[in-house]
């Protein structure tokens, strides 16, 4: 017999013993978790089980202790990816901690392999510091291909990615900076395409100066962008403001050439483009001041910066976080394709290149279909993980980083 669903909200713990509740769907599938390890070879009988483990293992443990590049032949490494996080940026739900966190890595590692056919394990972390984090990570990484950092919160996802990548041969990608920031760059180049300008053209303000604001603004200065000012909190950064962190120095020394200060209304007249990873309200005045023929990416969730109906006033291309608009802005286009690609060459890396590479190719496969409502392309759309997986792995190659 099946076990019975129940709603963890009407039980005693929740503090309203007895109550009546209606059937919540999320729950019932997310009962026993939503993914399970699954065996690869059969252990039917004896002979089956001398090869699958001793003494036949043996042999191949042996040969990779003397070879041990052959790991990724005779093992799971080199198609699976640790999914690590410490629960300090969950969603829209900020630091629920490293347990809360995991019904969201469960889901990141179901789509690696819906997607990118690529394996995933979860791994939550019960530790903030990242010293601690990069050492854990470090240790554990003889067992994975790759590590997607998920979900860890600004400032420390900068150090703990770029102190990973400096001391592991294998690529490590955070998907919170970098997915959403191919992603952004792929609607961008469509968007520009069909209103017939150049990147270089386009002057761009960030509403947001986290981990997905500041990596969108570096890597649209990385494909050719005209100039892009990024707004935090308390306005423009800017080189003249005193109260700037490391990260946001960093930021006002390659964005902002047209030397903007003030608010983010301010900035946003006579912008081509806004791209909002922040949340919050843009009043109805500041979109109307864009320039003719602006875009408009408002990205926060559930709520967008602006709401596609006042976007679409003004805008001539307008993207949303949401699957129920047109245009969504989601990750699960990028990552799966992009790990795929470098596990398959065993990439040491996941380079600019390869992440501009990304872009390209999932800017290409909306093709001739372009419109205002249709500047990248469905996450169900099968061309997707197979073109950014095949331009991703010709980048690492080309750019030498590639293995095999």
């Amino acid at each position: 017999m099946a076990a019975e669903i129940v709603n963890p909200r009407s039980d005693s713990s929740t503090g309203h013993e007895g109550a009546e509740e209606p059937f919540d769907p999320a729950f019932a599938l997310h009962r026993g978790g939503k993914m399970a390890v699954q065996a690869t070879v059969p252990v039917r009988d004896k002979d089956d089980l001398s090869l699958a483990y001793t003494p036949g293992v043996a042999k191949v443990c042996t040969a990779i202790a003397e070879q041990p590049e052959l790991v990724n032949d005779y093992t799971w490494k080199s198609n699976v990816v640790a999914v690590v996080t410490d629960g300090t940026a969950v969603l829209g739900l900020g630091d629920i901690g490293p347990e809360a966190s995991l019904p969201v890595m469960e889901g990141k590692a179901i789509l690696f392999k819906q997607f990118g056919g690529v394996d995933a394990v979860p791994v939550a972390l019960a530790t903030t510091d990242a010293d601690e984090i990069v050492e854990t990570v470090v240790r554990m990484a003889p067992s994975f291909g790759g590590v997607n950092l998920e979900d860890i919160s600004a400032p420390r996802c900068f150090e703990i990615e770029r102190k990973l990548q400096e001391r592991l041969d294998i690529p490590v990608f955070h998907d919170d900076q970098h997915g959403t920031a191919v992603v952004t760059l792929a609607a961008l180049r469509n968007a520009a395409r069909l209103t017939g300008r150049t990147l270089g053209e386009l002057r761009a303000v960030i509403s947001g100066a986290g981990a997905a604001g500041v990596a969108i603004a570096k890597f649209l200065l990385e494909a050719g962008l005209g100039d892009v000012a990024v707004a935090d909190r308390k306005g423009v950064v800017s080189r003249d403001r005193e109260d700037l962190t490391p990260v946001k120095r960093e930021l006002a020394e390659i964005t902002n050439k047209a030397g903007l200060s003030g608010s983010l209304e301010s900035a946003l007249a006579g912008a081509d483009v806004f791209i909002g990873v922040s949340g919050g309200t843009v009043p109805e005045p500041a979109v109307a001041s864009m320039a003719p023929n602006s875009f408009v990416f408002a990205m926060a969730n559930p709520n967008p910066e602006v709401h596609p109906d006042i976007a679409h006033k003004y805008a001539a291309v307008v993207a949303t976080g949401r699957s129920d608009y047109p245009n969504q802005i989601n990750n699960v286009l990028a990552f799966p394709g992009i790990f795929a690609g470098a596990l398959q060459v065993r990439a040491s890396r996941i380079t600019e290149t390869m992440k501009i590479a990304a872009a390209e190719a999932l800017a290409g496969v909306v093709g001739d279909e372009l419109s205002a409502d249709y500047v990248i392309p469905s996450p169900f759309d099968e061309r997707v993980a197979p073109a950014v997986t095949a331009a991703v792995a010709a980048a690492a190659r080309a750019e030498g980083v590639a293995r095999r």
